[in-house]
């Protein structure tokens, strides 16, 4: 009697599955901030007044030259606007603006400012992307031609801004002008956006202005004392040497 082989059944072994690759989004596209310092001061001037104006809102994100990556899982699909800002989103350190890390919401608000290198076909593909990835208001200004335009969203997409001379932004409340070549932006309450030289010499002044007033209410409060003690005004007025 041959004996017959019982077949063994095979057992289907399940390798682990590698994770996904984690999709690296760099920092950097290695191109400058802005190529010349006319172009690099409207564009601090800019994103920092944008910052002022909404530092204390905890739910405003606003910043300068940083790259935006409005796809997820493409590292390749990208734009770094010389200022923009994220109504939705907390302030805050970010090496990039990753959207789909940011609950999606895409910035509303883009400016660029222009340098000599930039292209009419480089501005069409940036209108372009802006359009195409959700920006709601994008303005544009060339220093080197003094020339400020403006798009803003409506059913069709982005459309342009007629006239941009006094515009007002529904989004930011800012009014936008230029005199003569110059950008000039004011804030919602009448303050106009200045650059950090301003700054440094308005507070300078004040900080004069203020000791000259301290200094004249301390004269003012020591010759009162003086009167009161007795002292006729004319001989306590010489002796402080208020003539």
């Amino acid at each position: 009697m041959t004996a017959t082989a019982l077949a063994t059944p095979t057992r289907k072994t399940t390798l682990p599955s590698d994770p996904p690759e984690e999709i690296f989004y760099p920092d950097s596209d290695g191109q400058p901030m802005a190529d010349n310092t006319r172009q690099f001061d409207y564009i601090v001037m800019i994103q920092g007044g944008l910052a002022a104006m909404f530092a204390d809102r905890s739910d405003v994100f606003v910043a300068g030259d940083l790259l935006w990556y409005p796809v997820e899982g493409d590292n390749k699909t990208r734009a770094a606007p010389d200022a923009m800002v994220v109504f939705g989103r907390p302030p805050g350190y970010r090496g990039s603006y990753i959207q789909h890390r940011e609950d999606g919401i895409a910035p509303q608000v883009v400016f660029e400012v222009l340098s000599p290198g930039n292209t009419p076909a480089e501005m069409r593909r940036k209108l372009a992307f802006y359009e195409r990835y959700g920006v709601e208001e994008y303005y544009e200004y060339d220093p080197d031609r003094g020339t400020l335009k403006g798009w803003l969203r409506r059913k069709e997409g982005l459309e342009p801004i007629m006239p941009m001379e006094g515009w007002l932004s529904p989004r930011l409340g800012i009014r936008f002008s230029l005199e003569g070549s110059d950008l000039m932006l004011y804030r919602p309450d009448g303050r106009r956006f200045e650059t950090f030289v301003e700054l440094d010499r308005r507070a300078q002044r004040s900080r004069t202005e203020g000791l000259q007033e301290g200094l004249q209410q301390g004269l003012q409060q020591a010759l009162d004392r003086l009167i009161a003690s007795g002292m006729a005004e004319d001989q306590a007025k010489h002796l402080l040497g208020l003539g």
